[in-house]
């Protein structure tokens, strides 16, 4: 047995409060009656008096509501295990991390952008090995292959431009050291995203993007950054960096070599404006292709009946039985004949 909302089993806290202050309440009405004079007295005053019924009707109320809090939780009960093969693509993420990723031309920077674009689409994985590789002037691989998405996420907030000594935008050496984190059995079941701003043209670019597909990598790129590009934020001189003429520096999308890597590395090309509509198509790609059984790795997982209508229903007939019984007033006088 299993409560499919366990939170939400929360609520029942109140009760015991309630139920205090409704003792505390009969406690504090019963002085102020005896205050009046004797409960006999009282009590036929009172049209249809029946003791116990406002007890009763309070009852009443707290089993609703209890019934109905365990209804909102679902109490489940196992039911039988059910086998599953995983399948999965192994997704290698390439992030540029130049200091051009730095620019505003997108808030609330491209990094930032980048950096949220890579979590949504970890948050939709399911059996998918994903790796991290990061780019400037030189790659590294910052993250192997990995189903465990926590780390990859934790790796991911600490990407900076600081962590890579050369600046630059070598996405070529990008792919390489992403083709090398593949498994080099397989032809197949391998994706690269490369996300950058695609400044400074790399002239190995689309020779790496073929040799890549050739050995069965599919390479999507996202363009981060507007063509029209954005001055850079200097943090040493905290001001707009500037060139060697005193002009100041302004960054811009290079969209045409991401997308002829794209299409080297047969593959697509996706500006990043909407970061879930990005997200929501990269994955979609990645689930479209071939995938692999995960050998070893079968899932059991278990199928559970739910019981929430049955406490619904017990909480729906306590409220109605409350709402007809009848309530208690004060007697009419009756006019001596």
């Amino acid at each position: 047995m299993r409560f499919q909302h366990l939170e939400h089993l929360l609520v029942l806290g109140f009760l015991p409060l309630i139920i205090v202050l409704f003792v505390w309440m009969i406690v504090w009405r019963r002085a102020k009656l005896r205050a009046l004079g004797e409960d006999r007295l009282i009590s036929s005053q009172i049209r249809g008096y029946i003791p116990g019924r406002v007890t009763l009707k309070f009852v009443l109320l707290s089993v609703a509501f209890l019934a109905i809090g365990i209804g909102w939780a679902n109490l489940q009960k196992g039911d039988k295990l059910q086998k599953v093969q995983r399948k999965g693509v192994d997704v290698v993420i390439a992030l540029d991390l130049s200091k051009s990723m730095l620019a505003k031309d997108v808030q609330p920077d491209r990094l930032t952008r980048a950096k949220q674009l890579v979590t949504r689409m970890i948050d939709k994985m399911q059996n998918d090995r994903v790796a991290l590789v990061v780019f400037a002037g030189r790659a590294y691989l910052q993250v192997p292959l990995t189903i465990d998405y926590s780390a990859m996420k934790m790796m991911l907030q600490n990407a900076k431009p600081s962590l890579i000594p050369t600046q630059g935008t070598v996405i070529a050496e990008a792919i390489t050291m992403a083709q090398k984190s593949f498994s080099q059995k397989e032809r197949k079941y391998k994706a690269l995203v490369v996300i950058s701003d695609g400044e400074g043209h790399d002239d190995n670019a689309l020779a790496a993007a073929k040799d890549a597909a050739d050995a069965g990598v599919k390479i999507h790129t996202v363009g981060v950054g507007s063509p029209q590009g954005s001055t850079l934020y200097d943090p040493e001189s905290n001001s707009v960096k500037l060139d060697e003429a005193g002009q100041p520096v302004v960054s811009k999308l290079n969209e045409e070599e991401l997308k002829s890597v794209a299409a080297a590395g047969g593959g697509s090309y996706t500006l990043l404006t909407n970061t879930d509509a990005a997200a929501d198509k990269l994955i979609e790609l990645i689930e479209g292709m071939e995938q692999r059984t995960v050998k070893g790795e079968n899932v059991e997982y278990m199928t559970y009946n739910s019981f929430f209508q049955y406490f619904l229903l017990a909480g729906l007939l306590a409220l109605i039985i409350e709402w007809l019984l009848p309530g208690a007033g004060k007697k009419k006088e009756v006019a001596a004949i």
